[in-house]
């Protein structure tokens, strides 16, 4: 007597019937069959002119893993390198209070009345280089202004001017080197003569010559010079990635089946070469925040009535001995915004690389 049917064995599976002629709707059965006049297996007789059903579903499209034994196992789902890199980065303590510096300077960047009341421009003479007094922690400067509301709305410029100058360079440098790695020959050739013309330009001394015919104390002039010489280093970054990533299959493939040079770039090789360009990027926003700086101190940068970091040293540094904290709490703020930006890109890169895995 046949045992019952056994629940296992799903009924979405067809078998020829006795004496089909093995049509086109014909699902081929899977399992052993029973030999000829020999013992029946285990589970019910074998039915005439097929095979017995084994343990293995057909590859129908309605299944999301085809050819998977029925109660087993999924099979594991792979992670691509963004979603890795996000999955150490939240993990990496470094990466975490960075984020956290920044994510502050950012919003007092733009807010700055959220934890300074006061006016940054006014000052009381009667005060001048007095030390920290209930309501003013940070004491004043040489013309009374409040030092701790000036460093609070320093910020401002100094950012702006990292993240703005960070992207034109950013982006002027990707495309250029992206189209040199890309096609190579002349043009490869000649953005790379050009881009050693500006290397060979020392930026203190470039500073100095560019911006003192700028009579303009805003931003946007020091931006623009940050962009017009830091656009080579990450121009070479980005040839040197898009040479090597263009050589892989995939994009090798993609040319063979007719893609367009834009879509080639645009959709198979800028995903996978931006890593090394936001890495170098995040890197320097530290140190352009730190040039600009410099390029303030010494009287080409920001010019007054901006409210900048360097300017505050500037016309500090005379007076350390008898205010020090006229330059302590500016030059202070100044270090931390540049080392946060600095450890985040180092945390960037370890999560990016693969060699450091």
């Amino acid at each position: 007597m046949p045992e019952p049917f056994d629940p296992r064995y799903d009924m979405t599976e067809a078998i020829a019937p006795a004496g089909s002629g093995g049509g086109p709707m014909d699902l081929p059965a899977s399992g052993p069959q029973a030999p000829k006049g020999g013992p029946t297996p285990k589970g019910g007789p074998t039915p005439k002119g097929g095979s017995r059903r084994g343990p293995w579903r057909l590859p129908l499209p309605w299944r999301g893993e085809p050819g998977r034994r029925s109660g087993g196992p999924a099979a594991p789902t792979g992670r691509g390198l963004w979603t890795d890199a996000w999955h150490d980065l939240r993990r990496n303590p470094i990466f975490v209070v960075s984020a956290l510096i920044i994510l502050f300077l950012v919003v007092i960047a733009i807010w700055p009345q959220l934890i300074a009341s006061g006016n940054p421009y006014h000052g009381d003479l009667a005060k001048a280089q007095d030390g920290p007094a209930p309501g003013h922690p940070f004491g004043y400067d040489l013309q009374g202004r409040d030092v701790y509301t000036r460093t609070v709305y320093g910020a401002r410029a100094s950012i702006t001017v990292g993240i703005c100058a960070t992207l034109g360079a950013a982006l002027l440098g990707s495309v250029l080197g992206g189209l040199a790695g890309y096609f190579g020959g002349w043009w490869d050739a000649l953005l790379s003569r050009i881009a050693d013309v500006f290397f060979g330009i020392p930026i203190l001394l470039g500073g100095l010559v560019f911006l003192s015919v700028v009579t303009s104390g805003s931003v946007w002039p020091v931006v623009g010079f940050i962009v017009l010489l830091g656009w080579p280093q990450i121009s070479r970054i980005a040839r040197g990635s898009v040479v090597t990533v263009k050589e892989h299959d995939y994009v090798q493939a993609a040319r063979v089946l007719g893609a367009s040079s834009g879509r080639t770039l645009l959709r198979h090789i800028a995903p996978n070469a931006v890593a090394p360009v936001i890495v170098v990027a995040t890197i320097a926003l530290g140190t352009y925040i730190s040039l600009e700086a410099t390029l303030s101190f010494l009287g080409v940068g920001l010019k007054p009535p901006t409210v900048s970091w360097g300017i505050d040293i500037s016309s500090a540094a005379t007076q350390i001995r008898n205010a020090p904290h006229m330059l302590l709490w500016p030059a202070g703020a100044l270090s931390i915004t540049v080392l946060a930006f600095i450890m985040l890109g180092d945390a960037v890169r370890d999560a990016l690389d693969p060699k450091l895995r």
